[in-house]
């Protein structure tokens, strides 16, 4: 029997479906990005570790699902998506990944301005100037559509299990 005295929460609105000008601006920022990324040389599984490493830090789950299919497709492998969340502390990532990675994190959390230093220092010392642009480029759009899918409470898809 249901509570009368309980709220439920109110229904979340999609804001992509609500505003699709903004939402199509919004692809329209990603695919430059993405062109972007490839015309400065970050192959397709550093930009999907930066898409699932930024979903995680900012808790999203639509993004998650639909980057690491995006990442396992790129050729990315299922072992160091396994270990994403603690990369630092293996070997499974070459340094040009790392600073990616660091650069991406360091976006994420621009109020850490020792962790920039740290990322921007680490990145120049393995990523051209269009590497590391493209990075945070590629940080600043996935922190974006997390926000998005958030906000919205879009739902993962359900599992079809045989």
């Amino acid at each position: 029997m249901s509570d009368p005295t309980r709220i439920s929460p109110p229904r979340r609105i999609f804001i992509d479906k609500q505003s699709p000008k903004a939402f199509h601006a919004l692809v329209q920022v990603s695919e430059a990005v993405r062109a972007t990324a490839s015309e400065a040389g970050l192959d397709r599984t550093t930009v999907e570790l930066i898409n699932v490493r930024v979903s995680q830090l900012n808790g999203c789950a639509y993004c998650l699902d639909v980057h690491i299919g995006a990442a396992l497709r790129a050729g990315e492998s299922p072992r160091r998506l396994g270990v994403l969340s603690a990369w630092r502390d293996t070997g499974l990532f070459a340094p040009s990944k790392r600073a990616a990675l660091a650069l991406a994190e360091a976006t994420t959390d621009p109020v850490n301005t020792a962790s920039q230093a740290s990322a921007y220092e680490a990145a120049r010392q393995v990523l051209s100037e269009d590497q590391i642009s493209a990075a945070i480029w590629v940080a600043v759009t996935i922190n974006a559509f997390n926000r998005v899918s958030i906000m919205s409470k879009h739902p993962v898809p359900p599992l079809h299990i045989k």
